[in-house]
């Protein structure tokens, strides 16, 4: 990761780590760099954030400063940009949003013209320029960018979703919870062209209200909206719908995991899962694992963060992969996560199977977890004490082959995580405590 840019963009308190000045450089050295002898062409989407205007404005202002043209796509999904830039000939595309974050934050998220996010070179390249290791030139004269209404993508975008339908979603009652975010004019769209009876919540953006008891981060909303209104199933978004976690019939969570066990097993019985592989990252359910053993799938573990996932499928050519936290990505028909496109998939398996979600999901039983951090001096002495790794082991073997302990360092803070699955919540907690109390037992805890 860089200075500024992290996993998922430059993100940050709106004007206070993230400042228009910052945005305004992330336009002029988008739109030098990728000049070419067309010129530069650059589609912008944005959530329903309050400073999502002020940073659209001043990325449109250092791009076409730098001569190229700004394409603005307004108030739409990450995958959306993602999308109409590898469709429709993009040099790059730029997303304005903080995800799951609350309101007072922003992001810059750079897609490059494969529709994926860029590559650590020139994100590193952009920290030069902010750091005014560089000088580019202005444009002048009729070289001058300028911006262009492209709502027009957006229509498309939606055109795509709907075209990758199945069936009708004829006498379907779905719920659908747009997090005051990116999703609230989209998402209803697609269900209600596609014939859904679509019951929706948290589509009243008004700037500050994203994500607020809203969306994947709050599914206990969408979990008492789908038993009062006794609905089929639904799907909540987050900021820029790139997630989606869903909600049964009976209003029980079928997160990240459960989708891609539904999928994943869809697909097998099939005969079109590609190399008999799902792609998961350290963090899915120990359960996850074990319906997978059951029903003869093969897995692949990455690093948390589906930038990784994206890596692994794309070098081994799976097909699905994903998070737990409801970011699953379907290569076959996009770049990244996408929550409208996920929602989408499950209402194609529950409708081609004739089942309910509920029974879907079945098969999967998730096992109890406990995940507690300890502040320390040193990451790689904690890690790393032989005595801690002996704990580790000790519970390791305890569990077997029923459960899962996982030890890794914080990519941000001086934390170790301690992360144990087992099948009773009491085993959970003192095998996490024992590793815990090793740590602080070896002085590497912070006072």
């Amino acid at each position: 990761m860089g200075k500024y840019f992290g996993t998922d963009g430059f993100r940050g308190e709106a004007n206070v780590k993230l400042t228009v000045e910052h945005a305004f450089k992330v336009g002029r050295f988008i739109g030098w760099y990728f000049k070419n002898k067309k010129g530069c062409r650059v589609v912008i989407g944005k959530d329903t954030r309050r400073s999502s205007y002020m940073f659209e404005y001043a990325l449109v202002a250092g791009l076409t400063a730098s001569g190229a043209d700004a394409y603005l796509l307004h108030v739409t999904t990450t995958p959306s940009v993602s999308y109409v830039v590898r469709t429709e000939g993009f040099d790059c595309g730029i997303m304005i949003s903080a995800s799951h974050n609350p309101f007072y934050d922003n992001g810059i998220k750079l897609i490059n013209s494969k529709g994926q996010k860029m590559d650590e070179n020139t994100i590193l390249k952009i920290e030069d320029y902010i750091d005014d290791k560089l000088e580019i030139p202005l444009a002048v004269g009729d070289k001058i960018g300028r911006t262009v209404d492209y709502a027009m993508g957006r229509n498309r975008y939606i055109g795509y979703l709907i075209s990758l339908a199945t069936r009708s979603y004829k006498d379907k009652k779905i719920g659908l919870d747009c997090a005051n975010g990116s999703a609230w004019m989209i998402a209803k769209s697609v269900f209600d062209a596609l014939g859904a009876k679509t019951f929706v919540i948290n589509a009243d953006p008004d700037g500050t209200n994203i994500n607020m008891n809203a969306g994947s981060t709050h599914i206990e909303v969408l979990q008492k909206f789908v038993i009062e209104n006794k609905l089929d199933a639904g799907f909540a978004f987050d900021g820029d719908a790139d997630r989606c976690i869903a909600v049964d019939e009976t209003g029980m969570i079928v997160d990240g995991d459960l989708i891609l066990y539904i999928y994943g097993k869809y697909l097998k019985d099939q005969g079109k899962l590609v190399n008999n592989t799902v792609v998961t990252t350290i963090m899915s359910n120990f359960g996850l694992y074990k319906a997978f053993d059951e029903a003869g799938i093969n897995y692949e573990k990455t690093a948390v963060g589906d930038k990784y996932v994206y890596e692994n499928m794309v070098k081994n050519g799976h097909r699905i992969g994903g998070e737990q936290s409801g970011h699953i990505i379907f290569s076959k028909y996009a770049t990244t996560g996408d929550g409208i496109l996920t929602a989408i998939k499950m209402m194609e398996v529950m409708l081609e199977s004739k089942s309910s979600l509920h029974t879907l999901a079945s098969p999967v039983k998730i096992y109890p977890q406990v995940l507690k951090n300890i502040r320390v001096k040193s990451k790689p002495e904690a890690q790393n004490d032989p005595d801690v790794q002996a704990e580790v082991k000790k519970v390791a073997d305890k569990l077997g082959d029923t459960g899962r302990i996982l030890v890794r360092e914080s990519g941000t803070e001086p934390v170790i995580r301690v992360m144990v699955e087992a099948e009773s919540q009491e085993t959970c907690e003192s095998c996490v405590d024992d590793v815990i109390w090793v740590i602080k037992a070896k002085g590497h805890a912070q006072e």
